[in-house]
């Protein structure tokens, strides 16, 4: 296929890197130009433009934000400007509400739009172990599948709605947020009587929580492996923000939302804003008297 990528974060770069060695024609466009040359070396084109993306089979945007979404595409005129019945497949976190507007927008321009989040973490999506959860018109998943098949090991379709899976997505990301927080509150109150967290953790993670989220996360807090961050604690409170905003529109409290944006403001106030997700969990080391210990 003829793919158009757009955002190269350590996402976004591990994914397009994975269609490029797949076979595929791709070409891409990022706002710094790092990642672009990195990807030419392995055979991608660049785009000049973000209109060059938009063209080809499909285009695949994953920004880090609403803002950088809305600055790149629907503000600049692109969709409008796009060849009629292109498909775009956002495979971004993005809001409900940014969710229903490209619908409606792409709708209105004649486009093809499907929403495909993803769950999994940067070595994940190298890997192309990402679980996928798409949603749109089957049609329009079943032309993006053959993609979907190169990225992840799974695809999970919960609807004809893009609306759909993003708000499984943000709610997953709520729940990864609600798994650190359980994580550095039980570590705290263990470490108080003198068992490590390196020991808790390898036991509750192996019993009561063997997943990923408490074997990887967990791994991170008992090393305290907060640096590179492969997602940092700003994303991390950009979803727990989304979930907010998303309960407000259904009428649905969150109450343990709220309570993790808050303990993320703290950690961000602390100076760990570009640490990764993990770092939640000192909070409660912090207010406890444990940070300085191992």
């Amino acid at each position: 296929m003829e793919i158009g990528f757009i955002g190269l974060g350590a996402m976004g770069k591990a994914m397009a890197a994975n269609l490029i060695k797949a076979g595929h024609r791709v070409r891409v466009w990022n706002r710094s130009p790092g990642p672009v040359a990195a990807l030419r070396e392995i055979g991608a084109e660049a785009a000049a433009t973000v209109p060059d993306v938009f063209r080809g089979d499909l285009v695949i945007s994953m920004l880090a934000e609403d803002g950088a979404l809305r600055a790149t595409l629907p503000e600049t005129g692109v969709i409008a400007a796009a060849p009629k019945g292109l498909l775009h497949v956002n495979m971004a976190t993005i809001s409900v509400a940014l969710a229903e507007e490209l619908t409606e927008l792409h709708r209105q321009c004649g486009l093809g739009y499907v929403a495909a989040p993803v769950f999994g973490r940067p070595d994940v999506a190298a890997a192309g172990n990402l679980n996928i959860v798409a949603a749109g018109p089957t049609d329009l998943l079943d032309r993006a599948q053959p993609i979907f098949d190169v990225l992840g090991q799974k695809t999970w379709r919960v609807g004809e709605e893009p609306i759909r899976a993003n708000i499984v997505k943000v709610a997953g990301n709520f729940m990864i947020g609600a798994a650190i927080e359980a994580m550095g509150e039980a570590t705290a109150l263990t470490r108080g009587y003198g068992v490590s967290a390196a020991d808790f953790l390898e036991i509750v993670s192996n019993t009561l929580f063997a997943a990923p989220v408490y074997k990887g996360y967990g791994a991170l807090i008992a090393e305290q492996r907060y640096e590179p961050a492969a997602f940092k604690l700003t994303l991390g409170l950009k979803d727990i923000r989304l979930a907010l905003a998303a309960g407000d529109g259904a009428n649905v409290p969150l109450p343990l939302a709220s309570l993790l944006r808050d303990n993320m403001l703290d950690a961000i106030a602390a100076g760990d804003g570009d640490r990764d997700f993990a770092t939640l969990a000192t909070v409660a080391q912090r207010r406890a008297g444990q940070i300085s210990k191992a």
